[in-house]
C-alpha cells in the first residue's frame, strides 16, 4: 500500500507541481488548500506525512500545526510527521517551524529530485523509529512477563516454607488485585498492587520453619520472632530499588487501621493505601485456608470478621469491596483448595 502525503498550500500552481512529482515517485497525495481543511481532513483520515506550507491567508502553517498536535493528543494520536515548505528566506522563521516539532524545511522553488528524496528519507526515518519503538515495547513486555514468573517462583518458594497456606501469596495477589480494581486503579497500579501481594511475605524467608509449621497456637516468643517478618522483608525487597513500591505491601500489611498493628503502629491514611489493600485481602486468605489447629472457616464467619474489623483492623471502604466480593462468592469458592 502507497505511504499517503497530504499537501497542503493555497498556492495551486505549487500544490499541482508537488502532488505531480511525489505521485510519481509512488505516493497516494491528497492537496488542500488551508489549515481548516488540513484539521477537518485528520479527523478522519491517516497521512504518513504533511506537507504544509508556512504563508497561507486566515490560518498559516505554524498555527495549523499547533491546533493539529493538540487535536492529536486529545484523540490519543500519533504525531504525523510535517515538513514545512515556504519561499521566506527569514532563517528564523525556519527556526520555530523546526521548534513546533517540523522534521524538516524545505525552500521553494524545490527541484524534483531533492523533493522526492527528502520526503522519502522523513517517511522512512520515521518508520524506523515506530518499528524501533515496537521492538523496545515488545522486548519490555517479555522482560515485564520474565520478571512476574520469578517474583511467582519466589513467592511459591516462600509459600513452601508453610506446610498450611498453599498458594497463599498468589491468592493475596490476586485478591488485592481485584479490590484495587474495583476500587478504581489503572492497569499498572493494578499489576503493581499485584506484584506487591505477590511478595508481602518474602521476610517469612528469615523465620524458623519451626515456628512457622508449628501445630497449635504459637507463644510470646515465637509470636514476636513471626512478628519480625514485614521488617525483614522491606529490608530484602529495598534492594530491588527498580520496584520501589513492593517495599510496602511487605513491610505494613500487618499495620491497623485503628493503629494497633505492627511493625510500626501507624494509623488510618498513615498506612499506605496499597498496603492497607493488601491487609484485607490478607486477612481473607488466611481465615479461608487450613491451619494445623483448624479448617477452613465457614463464609459466613469469614464475612462477620471482615465485616466486624471494618474501622478497626481494616480501612473501612476496602472492607466494603471485600464484603462485596464476598456476597458475590455465592458457591463460596475463593478459599484454599
Amino acid at each position: 500500500m502507497a505511504d499517503r502525503v497530504v499537501v497542503v498550500d493555497d498556492d495551486i500552481f505549487i500544490v499541482k507541481t508537488a502532488s505531480h512529482i511525489l505521485t510519481e515517485a509512488g505516493l497516494k497525495v491528497s492537496s488542500l488548500s488551508n489549515g481548516a481543511d488540513l484539521l477537518k481532513f485528520m479527523e478522519k483520515n491517516e497521512a504518513d506525512l504533511i506537507l504544509l506550507d508556512i504563508r497561507m491567508p486566515q490560518m498559516d502553517g505554524m498555527e495549523t500545526l499547533r491546533r493539529l498536535r493538540e487535536y492529536e493528543k486529545e484523540a490519543a494520536k500519533p504525531e504525523t510527521p510535517v515538513i514545512f515548505f515556504s519561499g521566506d528566506e527569514d532563517e528564523d522563521a525556519e527556526t520555530k517551524c523546526l521548534s513546533l516539532g517540523a522534521m524538516d524545511f524545505i525552500r521553494k522553488p524545490f527541484g524534483p529530485e531533492v523533493l522526492k528524496l527528502r520526503i522519502r528519507h522523513t517517511i522512512d526515518l520515521i518508520r524506523l523509529q515506530r518499528d524501533l519503538m515496537s521492538e523496545v515495547d515488545k522486548k519490555s513486555k517479555e522482560v515485564e512477563k520474565l520478571s512476574i514468573h520469578v517474583v511467582r517462583t519466589l513467592a511459591e518458594a516462600i509459600d513452601a516454607k508453610d506446610t498450611y497456606t498453599n498458594g497463599h501469596s498468589s491468592r493475596v495477589a490476586d485478591y488485592s488485585k481485584e479490590i484495587a480494581k474495583r476500587y478504581g486503579y489503572d492497569s499498572k497500579r493494578q499489576d503493581e498492587i499485584y506484584m506487591m501481594g505477590l511478595l508481602h511475605d518474602v521476610g517469612k524467608i528469615g523465620v524458623p520453619d519451626a515456628v512457622i509449621n508449628k501445630p497449635g497456637r504459637l507463644n510470646d516468643e515465637e509470636y514476636e520472632m513471626i512478628k519480625t517478618h514485614p521488617v525483614m522483608g522491606a529490608k530484602i525487597l529495598s534492594k530491588i530499588e527498580e520496584m520501589p513500591k513492593l517495599v510496602t505491601g511487605a513491610r505494613w500489611h500487618h499495620e491497623r487501621y485503628d493503629g494497633k498493628g505492627y511493625p510500626d503502629a501507624l494509623k488510618g491514611d498513615e498506612i499506605p493505601e496499597e498496603a492497607r489493600i493488601i491487609a484485607v485481602a490478607d486477612s481473607y486468605d488466611a481465615m479461608t485456608s487450613r491451619r494445623s489447629y483448624r479448617d477452613v472457616l465457614p463464609q459466613v464467619r469469614v464475612r462477620s470478621e471482615i465485616e466486624g474489623g471494618a474501622g478497626t483492623q481494616f480501612d473501612p471502604k476496602f472492607a466494603a469491596i471485600m464484603l462485596e466480593i464476598i456476597d458475590e462468592d455465592t458457591e463460596y469458592k475463593l478459599h484454599e483448595k
